[in-house]
């Protein structure tokens, strides 16, 4: 504890910080005389203070240690995002370049690679370079878009078949984890696709922030028993695909407006699951015209519909 008098509590505040050897935030202060002017220079008071430094618990010092980690934390993954999405420009560019002349017409707009993903995650038609100059859009998701994949399934394997199987196998597993849901359901959504779904007081954790973690066990559980099986996946979490679906159908009721007027149309900029779900109803309403996802210069996803051009 010391005291302190100066002509001002702010001198007098400086000091006392001064002394020892904090901030003026730091400091537990007690003003025992507030300065005054007096009256034509009589009776003239300085400000006077006690301080003294405030103790700072372990609590609150490991409190802003957790705070500065995370602070860099996203720093570190900012940066990591930005350099991702420069290699993944240059990569495509290259690909561009050294990319042979085609003279003859290509009769289903498909590519294949050996990259293994779930139908809802996938596009079937080529992504070529779009003229950005002629797009206008409004910006309120991003999307990682994937490249063009086509699976062909091989065998007989019929979804009925394996269901009960590979819901014993997915409960054992997630037995294992912390979250309280209810026994995984599997069933057969067709002949060639598992429906798996989730519910329980826990079950929309599984989710994750703007579908992150929902998007990362889609790939995990359809890399599983499409490898195995050969089947492909309908994961359900929490009604979370039910109701996406249902958003995207509302908003694209707008958009076939516009398609059956102008003969083309865009969507606006979609995110994760939402811009595969209006890719896949888009191309089953419309089978004749060229629906594709396209990238802003940001690496932002929306959707085109246009005729196709020989």
């Amino acid at each position: 504890m010391i005291k302190i008098e100066s002509v001002t509590l702010e001198e007098a505040y400086r000091g006392a910080a001064l002394k020892l050897e904090c901030s003026v935030t730091e400091l537990n202060i007690e003003v025992v005389q507030s300065p005054s002017g007096g009256f034509l220079g009589l009776f003239k008071k300085s400000a006077i203070i006690v301080a003294t430094k405030k103790i700072t618990s372990s609590i609150d010092v490991h409190k802003e240690v957790i705070k500065e980690d995370k602070k860099e934390i996203r720093e570190v993954v900012k940066q990591e995002s930005k350099q991702t999405v420069k290699q993944e420009s240059e990569q495509k560019q290259n690909k561009k370049r050294h990319k042979p002349k085609q003279t003859s017409k290509k009769s289903a707009h498909n590519v294949f690679n050996d990259t293994i993903m779930p139908e809802t995650f996938v596009s079937t038609q080529d992504d070529e370079d779009y003229d950005m100059g002629d797009i206008n859009f409004t910006a309120d998701y991003d999307e990682d878009e994937t490249p063009v994949v086509k699976e062909e399934v091989t065998g007989n394997t019929n979804a009925k078949e394996v269901a009960k199987s590979v819901e014993e196998e997915i409960n054992i597993l997630f037995d294992l984890t912390c979250f309280k849901i209810d026994k995984i359901e599997v069933s057969a959504y067709d002949e060639t696709t598992l429906l798996i779904e989730f519910k329980g007081e826990d079950a929309a954790l599984l989710i994750g922030k703007e579908g992150y973690r929902y998007k990362a066990l889609s790939y995990m559980i359809f890399n599983w028993i499409n490898t195995k099986y050969k089947l492909q996946l309908r994961l359900e979490i929490a009604e979370f695909l039910k109701n996406q679906e249902e958003s995207v159908l509302r908003y694209l009721e707008g958009v076939c407006e516009n398609i059956n007027r102008d003969g083309k149309a865009q969507t606006k900029i979609l995110d994760g699951v939402l811009v595969q779900i209006a890719l896949r109803e888009l191309r089953e309403k419309y089978p004749n015209k060229y629906v594709a996802i396209r990238s802003t210069r940001d690496g932002l996803k929306f959707i085109i519909v246009n005729e196709y051009y020989n």
